[in-house]
């Protein structure tokens, strides 16, 4: 693939990132005192940013050398998405947990899930626009490519390995709460650029059922019951997993003197 087409690419992501900048601080700016109107598009405008960039970057899969670029690309912009979109989650599962811990009502909860799904469906319908005018090589032919397949391995082992993501990225999480956010990021980073590379191979290592709607569409639509079991009842029973043993454990914790962290290893591993 031509240097080119990535160059062009990557200015289209780019440039999803400024106008979703801009966007976002408008809406701060002028919908303040509407709350959940504000919330909804600051989720909105988030996961679309997060959707548009990744079903580019899954162009640009095949640059070589393989997969040191892919990789590179997935822990630069996983980077940038995680210094610009403070205060979003962009991720049902992540919505999940205030919602179980009450810390936002499940009407609150239900509207950003809401926005995420659709803006799910709003960065594919505008890649799908910007991949029809072919601006840069990675584009031609995009669209006569259908369900992608991302599903390497049989139904089950898909399963066990969005379950076991989902789990392992819900632990970090939990492990990195306290370190300074502009360390945190990178580490976040790190992070699934490793189950990327672990896992991508198999299953894509998505563990965000709105992303996973966003770039595979055409997949649930020809197989919903497998696609759905694999990418969105997989990592929300990871989500929920880890809640619950959030959820028994902090007494454990609180009247040990362990971390949460470390009582979480207790469990899983006594």
């Amino acid at each position: 693939m031509a240097g080119g087409g990535v160059g062009t690419s990557l200015l289209l992501m780019a440039g999803i990132m400024v106008a979703v900048g801009l966007c976002r601080r408008l809406t701060r700016r002028r919908l303040r005192t509407h709350q959940r109107l504000c919330t909804f598009l600051l989720e909105m405008f988030s996961t679309f940013q997060i959707c548009a960039c990744t079903n580019e970057l899954c162009l640009l899969g095949n640059v070589e050398p393989k997969p040191h670029t892919a990789l590179t690309l997935t822990y630069g912009f996983t980077v940038l998405h995680g210094l610009t979109l403070t205060g979003s989650t962009c991720n049902p599962c992540g919505t999940l947990q205030p919602m179980w811990g009450g810390g936002i009502s499940v009407k609150m909860g239900g509207l950003k899930i809401t926005a995420q799904f659709m803006a799910a469906v709003l960065a594919r319908v505008f890649m799908h626009f910007i991949w029809s005018l072919e601006m840069a090589e990675p584009h031609f032919g995009a669209l006569s490519q259908g369900c992608s397949s991302p599903m390497q391995t049989t139904e089950t082992q898909a399963f066990c390995i969005e379950l076991l993501f989902s789990v392992v990225f819900q632990l970090s999480v939990l492990r990195v709460e306290g370190v300074n956010p502009k360390y945190k990021v990178h580490l976040i980073a790190l992070l699934i650029t490793m189950l990327v590379y672990a896992g991508g191979n198999l299953t894509g290592a998505i563990f965000n059922p709105a992303l996973a709607f966003s770039l595979h569409a055409n997949c649930f639509y020809d197989k919903f019951f497998s696609y759905s079991l694999v990418y969105w009842i997989a990592p929300s029973l990871g989500k929920f997993l880890i809640l619950y043993v959030f959820k028994c454990y902090l007494v454990h914790a609180s009247k040990n003197g362990y971390s949460l962290f470390d009582s979480l290893l207790v469990f899983c591993f006594k």
